[in-house]
């Protein structure tokens, strides 16, 4: 989809998600307007980042218009699952946020992962428009979605797989 550009204005339904066990997950993006749907890769860093972002970039929003009503804070979590077919159209390299004033939207946009060798101008990218309610019912999932991974090692902060992992601030031992 080399160049592709998609406009989603607005999203039905946006969302997160991931495929495959723990350790082993892909982690999608994914957005529908009307009958047409979008899925893209993500790296569960930048689900992270993206849903942090969120909130923060909500906030900002409020302390800049205090007039605005505030995003409804509930979602239903089933309606939040991926649908299917599963099918990504690109790699998100970079994704940034930005606010259409004049439609009370968020903005969030995402470029296709840079490819080497190829002019960065022949990559995807999508615009997907969507409500402060939707992305904050985006940004509080997301973060349900990444805490559902492989337990944290208290000491050195890396993944512990279920065979156990190898921690360096425990001299070399297993955890």
């Amino acid at each position: 989809m080399a160049g592709s550009t998609f406009d989603f204005n607005p999203v039905t339904h946006i969302t997160a998600g991931y495929i495959g066990q723990p350790g082993r997950r892909v982690f999608y993006l994914q957005a529908r307007h009307e009958a047409e749907m979008l899925t893209l890769v993500i790296e569960k860093q930048q689900l992270q980042a993206l849903a942090l972002g969120i909130q923060q970039f909500l906030t900002e929003v409020k302390e800049k218009m205090p007039e605005l009503a505030d995003p409804a804070t509930d979602y239903d979590p089933q309606t939040m699952d991926l649908q299917k077919p599963v099918d990504p159209a690109f790699r998100v390299g970079q994704m940034g946020l930005a606010y259409d004033e004049a439609h009370d939207l968020v903005v969030l946009v995402a470029q296709e992962i840079a490819v080497e060798g190829r002019d960065p101008e022949e990559g995807a990218s999508a615009r997907l428009f969507a409500t402060r309610s939707q992305v904050l019912a985006l940004s509080q999932h997301s973060l349900e979605v990444i805490k559902q991974g492989r337990p944290i090692c208290g000491n050195c902060g890396q993944p512990i797989d279920p065979s156990g992992h190898f921690c360096p601030k425990r001299n070399g031992h297993s955890h």
